[in-house]
């Protein structure tokens, strides 16, 4: 799914110029038979974003988090990642928002899109609970950001929140 958001700018009163920016999204749920408290100290620690993060990204935190460092609002996150073609890049993140038990956003500061913002939503169901990750993103560079998003970018993404679903699997089960 994307958005459009367009501009009207009047540069005289006889031409106008309309600017569009395309805003992607990306939606997925996933129900896991574990406990409310078991997924939070999962997804509420930045360490184990590399165990959910496919090996061929070079996923790697650079600012000395520890496997039991718990995510806080304001958190700075560094990584190194190579997103696309194996191209070593440094990404910023912050923690904007956090609510114990049940949501966690993240942004990018740096990196490569020129929007991220990524919520991290999980509540307790029968049997287990249900994550669900609703990420806003948009891509440089205009009308070619919008031909890379159609031709790589989101199935690069699809493929990186598939294998975060079947690594959740591994660890935890399926409900």
């Amino acid at each position: 799914m994307h958005l459009f958001l367009c501009n009207v700018l009047n540069k005289n009163a006889l031409s106008f110029v309309i600017t569009c920016m395309a805003i992607y999204q990306i939606k997925t749920t996933q129900n896991l038979p574990i406990s409310l408290q078991a997924a939070w100290d999962f997804i509420s620690s930045p360490y184990n974003l590399e165990t959910i993060t496919p090996d061929d990204m070079g996923f790697e935190i650079t600012n000395g988090v520890k496997p039991d460092d718990k995510m806080y609002a304001g958190q700075i996150i560094t990584y190194n990642v190579k997103p696309l073609a194996g191209i070593k890049m440094e990404w910023v993140t912050e923690i904007t928002h956090v609510e114990n038990l049940k949501y966690f956003i993240d942004e990018q500061r740096f990196g490569p899109y020129s929007l991220w913002h990524h919520q991290h939503h999980i509540k307790a169901i029968e049997g287990g609970i249900q994550m669900d990750d609703i990420v806003h993103y948009k891509i440089p560079f205009g009308p070619l950001g919008q031909l890379m998003n159609t031709l790589v970018v989101k199935n690069k993404l699809k493929q990186v929140f598939d294998y975060r679903h079947k690594k959740l699997v591994e660890l935890f089960g399926e409900l």
